[in-house]
């Protein structure tokens, strides 16, 4: 069974096909298929976004695509970046200055009020195929980056029941336990059963 995991992210892709490692499936990425460009996300949500990834995919290979779109939500910024997430300071924007964007907003606010949450939604399309995968982990952002694993916010945030951000874990412990990790858990089970079916 093939899957194409509908992004250039090399970060991701080693991320997903860690968590993935040991289903009965090949992982191919946008990397495969250089015709297929970036597609904009322009969707109000993390599912629009996801779902649109993954239909553009699916469309131009014809093969089973899964699709991510993931958001940083803290609570005292009413929610943001959220959507915005991977280009909270402007397009092309590198993970530095996001990182540097959100510290600015977040600047004079108190360690209690930094709660925030990663979410994670995996579209996966194909023949007849339109399932959601979702997984949330809640934790603080912290006054300043710590960590060279990881990429993005996750020098930032420190999920709940840990003293660690995701960028000082090692990978084992972040794929077990992150909103990726959690929505990848649904999507295995989603895969199993599709498999199993023989509908991929």
């Amino acid at each position: 069974m093939k899957a194409v995991l509908a992004t250039h992210n090399r970060h991701k892709v080693e991320e997903i096909m860690d968590i993935l490692a040991g289903l009965d499936v090949e992982l191919l990425s946008l990397d495969n298929f250089p015709e297929i460009g970036e597609i904009e996300e322009d969707g109000d949500t993390l599912e629009e976004n996801a779902r649109k990834k993954a239909r553009t995919v699916h469309d131009a290979t014809h093969i089973l695509a899964l699709a991510d779109d993931t958001g940083l939500e803290v609570d005292a910024l009413g929610g943001r970046p959220g959507v915005y997430s991977a280009r909270y300071s402007g397009e092309n924007a590198t993970y530095s200055q996001n990182n540097e964007k959100l510290l600015g907003e977040l600047n004079g606010v108190p360690g209690e009020r930094r709660t925030a949450k990663f979410r994670c939604v995996i579209s996966i399309i194909g023949d007849g195929i339109d399932e959601i995968a979702a997984g949330e982990v809640r934790g603080t952002i912290i006054g300043e980056t710590r960590g060279a694993n990881g990429f993005g916010y996750d020098p930032l945030f420190v999920p709940d029941g840990h003293n660690e951000t995701y960028a000082e874990m090692a990978s084992e412990l972040k794929n077990s336990l992150s909103h990726r990790a959690k929505a990848l858990a649904q999507a295995r089970v989603i895969l199993g059963r599709l498999a199993a079916r023989g509908t991929v």
